[in-house]
């Protein structure tokens, strides 16, 4: 039993090294990777003078649509907020997705709104639009507001496509606060490309748990001040401006944000929407748009900007917290397994080859591995003899690197966008970096380990999110605005 435990041990002890290293490799040449597209974008947009786009005669119209639920207390700030967006070319469209408040009687007596007759065609599956709103008041002229039977958030995205007649749509979640110059910065990939046609950008997402918030725009940027929302700030710059950058430059990206992205309409709708059979809506619906113009034969593009172009309300309690994660994983593996077909074709170019395998590695399989290899090890240190120096080189190794990939992201952050102005903020980060792996990690990977279970078990559904809300320091003490 002891030789058995040894030869296992061993085994074992160099798979998990082999894929250790594997991991920081893709890691460390993203990152640098990363480095290099951001200081050409960087270099190239510091002489854009976007109000040019504003005055450019083909520059596309926009619809902004986002989905409502139950956002009574702050839908009409919100709407505000997405009325003022910097373009000359847009329209917002609010989808009630059913709600049980009175968030549609709030914004109708708001905005001063009318059931009008409006023509619009079922392109792709959606439930039933119960009517069309239209303002009195020509200053909100560009505000539609739909009122449909609940289906959930792809099924509300698909009604407002619909009912759209704009070139792109720009999907954002109503409660997140998109930047004023937002469209202008998402619309210039797709009047920059002449030899291929752009079908999707996407932006960074920000954390804005703990800042300032007046009239649904951000006007003073604070660190979140809960340990959870703070490590979040770590994981978000990591993926976006160290993963997703990458990824947008090599040709190979898979997801673009729910909570903000930028699609070209007749794509979508030619490639059937955002499906309403998965958790995991925004990821599968990339996927599929971009599998639609392989097979279509059709030269693409899906791009990334970096700017910080959206802030979002990210959950400060571990329960929301794991049934996101819970949720992110589900949604990962559906979409997976519905487009395996993709896996390692070169048909399907460096979006089969290399970003596809990335993400079925080290997003879904990397968590998976690394738990029963923590399993396999507590069973073999209480039967076994495990080699300790071995063990703590390893883990040294594997906390110093965490630890450097998490300081080199805040470094990024502070020489590019420089959003945390004070140094204690940064300290704060780095802190935070340190503490990560031995009080957070742990839990990413129990909650991928109970997504991928919950998968197995055939669980649908996203879960109720609770959120805490924005604090609105122009609403008064006390008063609490969720946007």
């Amino acid at each position: 039993m002891q030789e058995i435990f040894q030869a296992l041990g061993w085994l074992l002890s160099n798979i998990v090294l082999l894929i250790t290293l594997s991991i920081f490799l893709a890691y460390v040449l993203l990152a640098v990777f990363s480095a290099f597209t951001l200081r050409v974008y960087l270099r190239k947009n510091s002489y854009v003078d976007y109000n040019s786009i504003i005055l450019a005669p083909l520059t596309p119209s926009i619809s902004v649509v986002a989905p409502a639920f139950n956002e009574s207390k702050s839908i009409v700030e919100n709407v505000r907020a997405l009325l003022s967006l910097y373009y000359n070319n847009f329209e917002v469209i609010v989808v009630n997705d059913g709600s049980t408040d009175n968030s549609l009687s709030k914004v109708i007596e708001a905005y001063d709104l009318e059931k009008v007759n409006y023509f619009f065609d079922y392109r792709i599956p959606c439930q039933r639009i119960r009517g069309v709103y239209k303002s009195r008041n020509r200053s909100f002229h560009n505000l539609t507001v739909i009122d449909k039977i609940n289906g959930g958030k792809a099924d509300a995205l698909n009604a407002g496509i619909n009912v759209s007649h704009k070139q792109l749509i720009c999907s954002i979640d109503v409660d997140s606060i998109m930047e004023p110059d937002a469209l202008l910065k998402m619309v210039k990939p797709f009047l920059e490309e002449t030899d291929r046609r752009v079908i999707g950008t996407g932006g960074v997402v920000r954390i804005a748990n703990s800042c300032d918030i007046q009239g649904g725009q951000i006007k003073k940027i604070h660190l979140p001040k809960k340990f959870l929302a703070r490590v979040q700030v770590l994981e978000y710059t990591r993926a976006f401006l160290m993963g997703r950058m990458a990824w947008a430059r090599l040709d190979g990206l898979l997801l673009i944000s729910g909570a903000l992205g930028m699609f070209d309409r007749e794509v979508v709708i030619n490639a059937g929407g955002y499906s309403i059979e998965t958790v995991g809506e925004d990821m599968e619906l990339v996927v599929r748009m971009r599998r639609y113009m392989s097979e279509k034969k059709e030269k693409y593009k899906v791009t990334y900007i970096p700017d910080p172009l959206c802030w979002t309300e990210v959950p400060s309690s571990l329960r929301i917290l794991g049934r996101q994660r819970n949720r992110w994983t589900r949604g990962t593996v559906e979409t997976l397994f519905t487009h395996r077909k993709i896996f390692f074709r070169p048909k399907y170019g460096i979006f089969g080859m290399l970003g596809y395998p990335y993400w079925f590695f080290f997003e879904w399989m990397a968590p998976v591995i690394e738990f029963f290899a923590l399993l396999f090890f507590i069973i073999y240190a209480i039967f076994g003899s495990p080699n300790w120096p071995f063990v703590i080189l390893l883990f040294t190794f594997v906390y110093t690197f965490a630890v450097s990939l998490s300081i080199w992201a805040v470094l990024f952050e502070e020489m590019t966008f420089h959003k945390y102005e004070r140094k204690r903020d940064v300290l704060k980060l780095i802190g935070t970096a340190f503490l990560e792996p031995f009080f957070y990690h742990p839990l990413t990977v129990l909650w991928a380990i109970k997504g991928n279970w919950d998968y197995i078990r055939g669980k649908k559904g996203w879960g109720k999110m609770d959120r805490e809300g924005f604090k609105d320091s122009s609403a008064g003490k006390g008063e609490d605005n969720k946007h």
